[in-house]
This record gives structure tokens, sequence and C-alpha cells, in this order.
């Protein structure tokens, strides 16, 4: 079975298993790839470890990164900043409803990535040729959703952080209105969306589908020759005592209710209501008739 080590090319991007084909790399290490797209260089996550039998092959290792690379690596951000901004002039020559997000090229210059959103289907064949002929080199277009945009762009969240995508998040959970009720949040969608324009992916740490009530003690009989319920019982009581007071006044101060008022101010208010003035229609006068 082949050994295989984790790489990740993107700070919060997904883990991609490659062969290590007898090369000596340890998590940290920097390591130049043939992913699907070219070569592109990455950095070791996750520590050696044997393949299982059933997983497909995987690709291989170029070679571990040199100061050539790097420097390789510089000198395409001029070339993708060019192919950015010629790709813009086009987009907005041809009308084409879409956004350009970022421009990425691979370390051997044979192809260029453009990403970009948009809400429906893009016929942008005419764009990739003004493309091609341009930087004579390999074009591919794709589009991507606005969470993947907001993760690539970044931005401040209403906490006044950056936006969880762009720090740590390493895939997009399904978030629903649901999680907001369930924390009693409120129901306003310029409050819970994020600057993607979907519903932010906080909302799905605290939420789960267990109450947030304790109902352990809810229900329970409390026996009468149980010391140790009663002793529980007691230090409920005296947890209250910060508030002011002893326990066992502040305790009936708070379980006291209109239903358990003594039943000797009843038969006062049934008098006051029976002394109410009753009200009857007021009887008009008749006019006398006109001459």
């Amino acid at each position: 079975m082949p050994e295989i080590i984790g790489v990740r090319f993107k700070p919060c991007g997904k883990i991609y298993d490659f062969e290590v084909n007898g090369l000596e790399v340890k998590k940290g290490d920097f390591v130049v790839v043939e992913s699907e797209l070219g070569l592109n260089i990455g950095s070791v996550v996750a520590e050696r470890h044997a393949a299982d039998e059933t997983q497909k092959k995987f690709k291989k290792i170029v070679r571990k990164a040199t100061e050539e690379d790097f420097q390789q690596k510089q000198t395409n951000i001029s070339l993708e900043d060019e192919a950015r901004d010629n790709c813009l002039e086009r987009i907005m020559a041809r009308g084409l409803p879409m956004k350009l997000i970022c421009t990425e090229a691979t370390l051997d210059r044979k192809r260029i990535i453009f990403y970009f959103t948009a809400d429906k289907r893009i016929d942008f064949r005419e764009l990739v040729k003004d493309l091609a002929s341009k930087f004579k080199t390999r074009i591919e277009m794709r589009q991507i959703g606005v969470r993947d945009g907001a993760r690539i762009v970044g931005n401040l969240g209403i906490c006044g952080r950056e936006i969880c995508c762009k720090r740590f998040l390493t895939s997009f959970e399904p978030i629903s209105i649901k999680m907001a009720k369930k924390q009693e949040l409120v129901l306003n969608t310029g409050k819970l969306s994020g600057s993607c324009g979907r519903l932010m992916c906080c909302l799905g740490f605290e939420y789960s589908e267990a109450p947030y009530e304790d109902t352990s003690l809810v229900g329970k009989a409390l026996p009468a020759n149980d010391d140790a319920d009663l002793a529980e019982a007691e230090s409920v009581i005296s947890s209250l005592e910060p508030f002011g007071g002893s326990g066992q006044e502040e305790y009936e101060e708070l379980s006291l209710r209109d239903e358990d008022q003594p039943s000797e101010q009843q038969p006062v208010k049934q008098e006051q209501k029976g002394k109410r003035r009753r009200w009857h229609p007021r009887r008009r006068k008749k006019r006398p008739a006109k001459k």
C-alpha cells in the first residue's frame, strides 16, 4: 500500500491526498505537486499514513519546493494582476452579467483560472477567445457560489472580527432560519445575513437539536422520606440567597402566585362586583311637533 500525505493549497482550503513518492517530507514542508489544475505549491498539513486498498490511485509529489519555485510564484502575481484587469475590461465591453472574484495562474504558467460569480449560467466563449489571444495560454473559467466568493475576498463580520470562512472554516454546512428561531434571535435578515448575502455560518456554532432548558429536575417527584433529595432541594433554595434575605423567604416570595392568594379575599371581590352600578340606556325625550 502506498504512503500518502495531506496537502493544502490555501489557508482554509480542502486537504488533498498525494503519494509520497519516496521523498522525505514531514508536516510543515512545502512541496510541488501536480493537481488537476497544474503544478502548484502546497503545504503538508497531515502526517504520512498508509492508504487503504479500496482507495483510488493518488497523484505523486513532484519535489520539495525550492527557492526558484517561490520566486516563480512571486513573478506569477504580476501575471495574475494583468489577467484580472484585462478580464474586467472585456467583461464590461461585452456586457456580461458576471462578477470576477480572483485570478490564479499555475506555477508553470500553462493555465490561468478565472473565478467568478453570477446569478445564472453565462455564455463566456467569446470572452475566453479574447483572453486566450491575449495571453497565449490555456484559459479556464470557473463559476463559484457567493459563499466561496466571500471566502476568497474576505471581510469583517458584525462581530468586528474577520469572517469565519476566511479564518478557519474548511467547508460550508447548511444553515437554516430554524437555527435562529431555536436561539431566540431577532428574525431580521439584515442582521442574520453575512457579507455573502446568505445566513451567517456562526448561527450553527451554538445550535443543537437538544432543548436549551435544563429539564433534569422537571417532573421529578420529591419522596417524603429521601434525605438526599431533600438536601438537594434545600441547596437549590439556598442558592437564591444573593438576591437578598434568607433563601426560604425569597423562595416563598418567588413561588407566590395570584391563584395561591388566601381565599378570604375572594368574597370581598364578589361583593365589590355586586355593588357596581348597572348601566341602563338613557331614554330620549320626545320633541313637540312643529306647527
